[in-house]
């Protein structure tokens, strides 16, 4: 950048990320928004590519009109130059570039589907919003063909218009089975239950802060008429305890919960089907963060009533800060611009302003709060889980071997089981098994501390130690293409 503007690294562009970058741009700060989809919008907004010729595309989702809202903004930003928008740049470490009042950073990313090459963005700010992922548990019968993700299945109708079947079970627990089964049967799928393993007598318990939402109530009531109207079996306090079949996924049996969360003896029932969607949630995805070495709160990156994090210059806003949904998302995102344009001018943020979105943050987090009481995982999930079932993919770890790790070798955490078995050592270091191999351990899942948030060539590791940025120009250039 020649022109002296202030320059912001934000990192996602889902919901926070977008929100953020068009509040610190109408306030003269420079942003890079730096993703690694091909548009933007993020897994809440994912949209079919253009080639596919849809024609209502709004059909699959809710909140069409924000979505439009923000679309525009980001279009008429892009074309002012006060926003570059980079596609397909996968983040894999933000390194702090200096100290003081005012500290530097270089963004170092991977272009392109083949991530063989880096390109890096230097900021005075960086804004984290790299969302969340599925808390991902597993079963005996989990890795057959056919048993996906909840998001992953949301992922196929909304960005490719496919299905990934012809009869599906959607099961685990959280307020995303209820979107992707309504999705599922409007596109055509039979589906057979929607399996929730919460108890309902929980709602009633959590009333007093899930009344003080009733626009969420309200939505979750059109989700009910939904399935309702496409004829959805519902069934409450019940789990998958095992998918079957020999090449594909053929069936589920599932079963009744008691009130301590155990499997309840002779509830088992079998329901033929080809795909079962399961989820248990979201988990923060706080890599970035670990790596700048900000506090992490449980699960969740920490931050102030501005958004900031303990590490000057970075601010983090959405699911990162703890899971909360898409209007939590916009209202930290917007906050954090807010901030950050505040700061880097020098100017201070306006105390009403901060006070007015801190309130509304506090009521939406209270609520989600609540929903993670009531669509906790089953507490005794791990009885089901037999020793031969895998738990690590990548390593092909049982969980037989983690309990030997345990009870044989004196095991206490998940590291140490790393260690002994190799479970968390494969491509996605840890990110899939960690929360079943913590449950199966009996601990707490604790940051990992990775000092690199996705794997690396090592040509571009060598690269970057050399001479820092492989060659390729930072903000306010294009980068460079293969």
């Amino acid at each position: 950048m020649t022109d002296g503007r202030h320059r912001l690294a934000v990192i996602g562009a889902g919901p926070a990320g977008l929100a953020a970058s068009l509040a610190a741009a109408a306030r003269g700060i420079h942003v890079t928004l730096i993703d690694s989809a091909a548009a933007a919008g993020g897994q809440f907004y994912r949209r079919p590519a253009s080639g596919l010729g849809a024609r209502r595309p709004r059909a699959l989702h809710h909140q069409w009109r924000t979505w439009e809202r923000l679309e525009q903004g980001l279009a008429g930003h892009l074309e002012a130059g006060a926003i570059e928008h980079l596609t397909d740049h996968h983040v894999w470490l933000v390194e702090r570039a200096g100290a003081g009042a005012r500290p530097g950073f270089t963004v170092h990313s991977l272009l392109g589907p083949l991530q063989e090459r880096s390109v890096t963005v230097r900021a005075d700010a960086v804004l984290l919003a790299t969302g969340g992922y599925e808390r991902v548990l597993p079963f005996p019968g989990w890795t057959l063909p056919g048993v996906v993700t909840a998001g992953g299945a949301q992922a196929m109708l909304k960005g490719g218009l496919v299905v990934p079947g012809r009869t599906a079970v959607v099961a685990g627990t959280g307020p995303l089975l209820l979107p992707v089964a309504t999705g599922l049967a409007a596109a055509g799928v039979e589906v057979a239950a929607l399996v929730e393993s919460a108890d309902p007598r929980a709602f009633v318990r959590g009333a007093g802060a899930l009344t003080a939402q009733p626009g969420k109530l309200a939505e979750g009531a059109r989700y009910a008429v939904r399935l309702l109207r496409h004829r959805v079996p519902f069934v409450p306090s019940h789990t998958v305890v095992e998918a079957h079949g020999e090449e594909r996924l053929e069936a589920v049996t599932v079963a009744g919960l008691g009130p301590d969360g155990r499997v309840r003896t002779g509830t088992g029932r079998r329901i033929p089907c080809d795909t079962l969607a399961v989820g248990h949630g979201m988990i923060p995805h706080t890599d970035l963060a670990e790596a700048l070495g900000c506090r992490i709160d449980g699960p969740r990156v920490d931050v102030d009533d501005e958004q900031r994090t303990d590490v000057p210059g970075v601010w983090a806003a959405g699911e990162t800060t703890g899971i909360g949904g898409s209007a939590l998302s916009l209202t930290e995102g917007h906050l954090a611009g807010r901030s950050i344009a505040a700061r880097l001018s020098g100017t201070g943020p306006d105390p009403r302003a901060v006070a007015r979105a801190v309130r509304s943050r506090t009521r939406t987090r209270t609520f989600f709060a609540a929903l993670d009481t009531v669509y906790a995982p089953p507490a005794h999930w791990t009885d089901q889980v037999t020793d031969d079932t895998v738990v690590c993919r990548c390593e092909e770890v049982t969980a037989g071997r983690v309990r030997e790790a345990v009870t044989d070798l004196g095991a206490g955490d998940v590291r140490t089981v790393k260690l002994l078995t190799r479970a968390g050592m494969g491509w996605c270091q840890g990110r899939v098994c960690e929360p079943a191999v913590a449950g199966l351990v009996g601990c707490e899942q604790t940051p990992a501390r990775r000092l690199l948030a996705r794997p690396v060539p090592l040509g571009v590791l060598a690269r970057a130690g050399v001479d820092g940025d492989d060659g390729t120009p930072g903000a306010g250039s294009p980068p460079a293409r293969e």
